[in-house]
């Protein structure tokens, strides 16, 4: 990952005099110009809980589902001995 950036950074660099110029073409315009600032999403944190939420819940769903499929196969049976704490 590192050589991968070193890389994109030298193609992307100028040599003149001897000294690197770097090139940000994401932040300027070709005439040097720098570009306004992006727009923010201004319902950041309630896009987050609409996607995490939903997520969680289709998780446990499909963890029930499938420790109910092993339970009933006897794949996977917890013991009554090891809840014993004598």
């Amino acid at each position: 990952m590192y050589f991968t950036r070193l890389t994109r950074l030298v193609i992307q660099s100028n040599y003149k005099n001897g000294t690197i110029v770097h090139k940000r073409p994401a932040t300027t315009t070709p005439s040097g110009a720098i570009l306004p600032e992006p727009e923010k999403t201004p319902f950041g944190l309630l896009s987050v809980v609409c996607a995490v939420v939903p997520g969680l819940l289709i998780g446990a769903a499909i963890s029930k589902n499938i420790a109910n499929f092993l339970e009933e196969n006897e794949l996977f049976v917890p013991s009554d001995d090891d809840d014993d704490d004598d």
